[in-house]
């Protein structure tokens, strides 16, 4: 008898503790029930199920995981040989849908390969090979990432990214696609030089007409000022002969004979000039 309770006793303890287990935060499980998915647990924390054989748990990652694709050859929009090499970050978000439908990541890499490899060939054939090694990489990749990750949904699987990781060229392209990458180079840099030049031009020409009208304006006032000085002599002038008549003459006199003659010049004055009577009154 307490061989027998012994026995139930034992069977109890292994009975708990094949129903009783952990689910770790970089684990997954799926429940299957006769070999059969029946649910799936991805929070951690302690879980219970039926003992085996009546329910047993596959464990899936819950990290991210990354996927390294060989090169493949990708034709440009401009008929140019590419090799593209490039690697996935995917992760599995539905392990349920997973296991019903891929089973294993083996079968799920090679499914994620093709999808991906597809919508690389499809988005790079739109673009030129100067495009894709150099300007417009990073929207093409967010459109082939987004394309993939619709085309893994059905698979329980999400893809986070994709990227190229080089882009290499047939060796017998590779000379004449550098020469034409430098050409290319050198028309771009030929046209900044261009519209510099041409812009240059312009700041010069409206730099030119403001001069002409700073100088037009500066030369009106300078004129204006002028007239306005000689219109005040003249009155000066006139106000002072008014005065005195003689004084006058004289002062006028005096500046005539300072413009013709200078201080190695003899001046013969006859006895009926107007500066002589002048000096002789003096």
């Amino acid at each position: 008898m307490k061989k027998i309770i012994l026995i139930l006793i034992a069977f109890s303890v292994l009975f708990g503790l094949s129903s009783v287990f952990i689910v770790d935060e970089t684990e997954q499980i799926v429940i299957l029930q006769l070999g059969k998915p029946v649910r799936n647990i991805t929070k951690p924390g302690l879980n219970i199920k039926l003992p085996f054989p009546f329910q047993e748990k596959i464990t899936f990652d819950n990290r991210l995981l990354e996927y390294d694709s060989p090169p493949e050859e990708i034709l440009s929009k401009d008929k140019k040989t590419l090799i593209v090499d490039n690697y996935v970050r995917w992760k599995i978000v539905d392990p349920l849908q997973f296991l019903k439908t891929v089973q294993a990541i083996p079968t799920a890499l090679s499914r994620m390969d093709d999808i991906v490899y597809s919508e690389l060939r499809r988005e790079l054939g739109t673009h030129d090979m100067v495009e894709i090694i150099t300007d417009n990489r990073e929207e093409i990749m967010e459109v082939i990432t987004t394309a993939s990750n619709i085309a893994t949904k059905d698979y329980g699987i999400e893809v986070i990214d994709v990227r190229i990781r080089r882009v290499d060229l047939p060796n017998e392209n590779e000379e004449s696609i550098y020469a034409r990458m430098d050409a290319e180079r050198k028309r771009q840099a030929n046209k900044f030089r261009s519209e510099g030049e041409e812009e240059a031009q312009k700041i010069r020409a409206s730099t030119e007409k403001d001069k002409t009208i700073i100088l037009a304006d500066s030369y009106k006032q300078a004129e204006r000022i002028r007239g306005e000085g000689d219109a005040i002599a003249v009155d000066v002038y006139a106000k002072s002969y008014s005065a005195d008549t003689k004084f006058y003459e004289f002062v006028r006199t005096l500046d005539t004979y300072k413009k013709i003659i200078d201080d190695k010049t003899t001046l013969v004055l006859p006895s009926n000039s107007g500066l002589f009577k002048l000096l002789l009154e003096k």
